[in-house]
């Protein structure tokens, strides 16, 4: 079962790159930073709010902020996966697995 269809934006991203010569600067480390700095800009929209602040910022004016930081975040780790050549479902339904057996589902009730 594929769980992320995510080989479209692979595409797309690559493409964006290579039409502005960027294919030379999408190596593993790069984009790994990359990747980090933009789920840090994402982390910054949430810092100093409380749980609440926090749980009803979707419904604000920094809506479309979160919106394009979790795009960016996206779009490097589709750029990251290309580099890597992961295959994104392969990775998450074995890590799914893993956590399976780490962590088994508590039987006779919800917490």
């Amino acid at each position: 079962m594929t769980l992320i269809d995510i080989k479209t934006l692979q595409q797309a991203a690559a493409a964006f790159g290579e039409a502005r010569g960027w294919g030379k600067y999408h190596s593993p480390k790069n984009l790994a930073m990359a990747l980090s700095v933009e789920v840090a800009e994402l982390v910054e929209i949430f810092q100093w709010k409380t749980e609440e602040e926090a749980r009803a910022i979707m419904s604000t004016d920094e809506r479309a902020h979160v919106e394009q930081e979790l795009a960016d975040i996206t779009i490097y780790l589709a750029q990251l996966l290309t580099a890597l050549d992961v295959d994104l479902n392969a990775a998450v339904k074995a890590k799914m697995e893993m956590n399976a057996v780490k962590y088994p589902a508590k039987t006779g009730g919800a917490d």
